[in-house]
């Protein structure tokens, strides 16, 4: 594998995790987004799945996203009877965004994408040395 190739892989990890970083704010940003009208239904969290994609330019497996889909876990409930979502029962249904994943969630894709930049600035140093060996 030749440094270049390093550098295409470094960078389809950082485009996939960069992706997820996007979809976690989504999810963060709309956590207590509830239905307008009696009964509907709340924001539901967003999931991302990846996959290995060959690019056929270099014959090498890269990384990409497959899909971003939702969370079809159930939604909670809390009793306000006074909100507009509120149904019969008053009880509001809430997203299914919980805090701490989506945090952890951020955390594992700052660190893979942390991790992919450092590969990708230690490919280009070793580049840069390559070239300065051979002046």
């Amino acid at each position: 594998m030749n440094l270049s190739t390093t550098v295409g892989i470094s960078a389809s990890g950082m485009d996939a995790q960069s992706q997820r970083l996007r979809v976690i704010a989504e999810n963060i940003a709309n956590k207590d987004t509830t239905g307008s009208s009696p009964g509907a239904n709340p924001y539901r969290r967003k999931t991302i799945t990846f996959q290995d994609s060959l690019d056929h330019e270099t014959g090498v497996e890269q990384v990409s996203v497959r899909s971003i889909g939702h969370d079809n876990s159930d939604f909670e409930q809390r009793y306000d009877p006074s909100h507009p979502a509120a149904d019969k029962s008053g009880y509001v249904k809430t997203p299914n965004v919980n805090m701490m994943v989506e945090t952890m969630d951020m955390r594992e894709a700052e660190r893979s994408y942390e991790a992919n930049l450092n590969t990708m600035q230690v490919t280009r140093s070793m580049q840069s040395r390559t070239i300065d060996l051979l002046k």
